[in-house]
């Protein structure tokens, strides 16, 4: 059994981790409504401009395709692995390296795939690849629509250029503080609409149909990205409060046992210089 002063470090050594992880786990949970109000609000707006977009989509002909729609043979892939800056968040960037992991072995095998990062933890993991063609971890100092549009542009210009046949977006969909959903999405080429699509609008398009559908896609496709970002902002703050939760629980529980342990260790010592005491008496009385 350790002695008493190393037991008294330890308890000082857990309660000090248990005031970190508790004060991690309040500023995760400020920060964690903010963003959660961001993209609640950020959703409908969202599916709303897909939703109009497949729409207006449906109704053109087959010969005035946009050029982001056009399907090619996949030989080079672009995937956008989105994670955080910051660790002590459970599993929250692990499961997205996972994800690409999967990806490139599994679906993409055989194919060249290259990588486009957003969070350290991702730029991390992969760049031993040296498969990353980029690193915009700077942009959650700043997390802004125009901010998150230039690298959309990016991605939209190279996919036109031919530079990639196909780009998708693997991050964490937030569903609430304990949940977070690794979501792909396929970015480009623009998905074809499944299913039957109400084509009988009794609209007047002005300007032409052609030319509101292809301002609307770039749009579309900035709103889209925006929202993934925004959505793995929020998981994460979810995630580190969740883990963060954990972690105080478990320090307190650990430092109970500690002072459990402590207090049986006392108690030995104590009764033992008794004992001693006593016997000493009763040698000197003899």
């Amino acid at each position: 059994m350790a002695n008493l002063k190393e037991i008294r470090n330890r308890i000082s050594s857990v309660s000090s981790t248990m005031q970190i992880t508790s004060a991690m786990k309040m500023v995760s949970a400020a920060k964690l409504k903010k963003a959660q109000d961001a993209i609640t609000a950020m959703r409908p707006y969202a599916d709303k401009l897909t939703e109009l977009l497949q729409s207006l989509s449906a109704t053109l002909d087959a010969d005035s395709g946009s050029k982001f729609s056009e399907q090619r043979e996949v030989k080079n892939v672009l995937i956008v692995a989105i994670t955080s800056n910051r660790g002590l968040a459970g599993a929250f960037n692990s499961n997205i390296i996972k994800e690409v992991t999967k990806l490139t072995s599994e679906t993409y095998a055989n194919k060249n795939v290259s990588y486009l990062v957003i969070g350290k933890k991702a730029n991390d993991a992969l760049k031993k690849s040296k498969k990353v063609i980029a690193n915009k971890s700077e942009i959650f100092d700043d997390l802004t629509f125009d901010n998150v549009a230039e690298i959309a542009q990016m991605l939209m210009d190279k996919f036109v250029e031919g530079e990639y046949d196909r780009i998708e977006i693997v991050y964490n969909r937030f569903k609430n503080a304990a949940t977070q959903i690794v979501t792909r999405e396929q970015f480009l080429p623009i998905v074809p609409v499944e299913g039957e699509v109400n084509t009988n609008l009794d609209y007047i398009f002005e300007p032409s149909k052609l030319e509101i559908v292809e301002q609307l896609i770039p749009k579309s496709l900035k709103t889209q990205l925006f929202k993934g970002i925004r959505d793995s902002f929020a998981s994460e703050h979810g995630a580190r409060m969740t883990a963060m939760h954990k972690a105080t629980d478990n320090a307190t529980e650990l430092r109970d046992q500690l002072k459990l342990t402590y207090n049986k260790a006392r108690q030995a010592a104590i009764t033992n210089e008794i004992l001693e005491i006593v016997g000493g008496a009763e040698a000197l009385n003899n």
